[in-house]
């Protein structure tokens, strides 16, 4: 069964407890979370929020920059990550986002091989804890800082290489959903997606990361979501849009209406997660109407 879940980058000004809030209203019972924003709240007091509101977290975003990219040493960026598989684990989740970071001055080759010894490093661990790392590729017109595995075959092979079975990959349908033979290669990566990521855009990823709601763009998702579910994918998909500020009636307040525009897109995420049969979403009736600033 294919499971709805909402990114916190899709709600990115609630707190938690908010976004815990508007979930319930819309019948999402899953969360990605992304560490800048849990980190705000001890660790036991975000699992005890998550637990009290019935949910799950889908997965931790991120961990990563082996490369040195973001000014980390490497042994920084491997002692982040090894925090960030226990931060997983306390919170509940069995998935750790990875982004590899960019070539950072290296040769693509000595770039590979730095990704490939952490990931070899750090798969005992999450074994350990339950917890499989997966590695995003992501399209070359919108990989600037994020990463240099640009090809949907390059990073199955990659995973291939390492063979191990914490170590998996993340499909971004706005970075690859585009691509015209994805269809005819999804049965060659399925085995190895872990988590989906789902976004809409027009005529392919930039540089701008202009990431829409489904149905707002012109990417075949339902076709997409078809095949992935024919093929036997059961986890994960992540909804990860940019929402925008809508006015709501008779609120004027750039809070209220930021907070329309997020309900707006939690209406949108739910209406397509129906159509692709996201079972956890029951029929709804009279759906909620933002209170000032919420």
């Amino acid at each position: 069964m294919v499971r709805a879940s909402i990114s916190e980058r899709t709600t990115f000004r609630w707190d938690l407890a908010e976004e815990l809030d508007a979930l319930g209203s819309y019948g999402f019972d899953a969360l990605s979370v992304w560490r800048p924003k849990v980190s705000d709240l001890p660790q036991r007091e975000a699992r005890r929020l998550l637990d009290a509101a019935g949910v799950r977290v889908s997965s931790l975003q991120w961990a990563g920059g082996f490369t040195g990219s973001d000014g980390r040493t490497f042994r920084e960026s491997l002692t982040d990550a090894s925090d960030a598989i226990c931060e997983a684990a306390e919170l509940g989740t069995d998935t750790l986002l990875i982004h590899t970071g960019c070539r950072g001055g290296h040769t693509l080759g000595h770039a590979r091989r730095l990704v490939q010894e952490s990931l070899e490093r750090l798969a005992p661990i999450a074994e350990e804890h339950g917890v499989r790392l997966a590695l995003k590729p992501t399209h070359p017109a919108a990989s600037s800082g994020c990463g240099f595995f640009n090809q949907l075959v390059e990073a199955r092979q990659f995973v291939d290489t390492i063979g191990h079975p914490s170590i998996g990959l993340a499909l971004d349908l706005w970075h690859f959903g585009a691509q015209r033979d994805l269809l005819s290669l999804l049965p060659s990566i399925i085995r190895h997606v872990i988590v989906v990521s789902l976004a809409d855009c027009r005529g392919g990823p930039t540089a701008d990361h202009e990431r829409l709601a489904p149905g707002d763009g012109t990417l075949p998702l339902d076709r997409i979501m078809e095949a992935l579910v024919d093929l036997g994918f059961h986890g994960d998909v992540e909804f990860e849009f940019v929402a925008e500020p809508v006015d709501p009636p008779r609120q004027g307040s750039a809070d209220a209406s930021l907070a329309a525009g997020y309900h707006e897109a939690l209406r949108k995420a739910r209406k397509a997660a129906r159509r692709y049969g996201c079972l956890s979403l029951p029929a709804f009736g009279k759906l909620p109407v933002p209170a000032p600033g919420r």
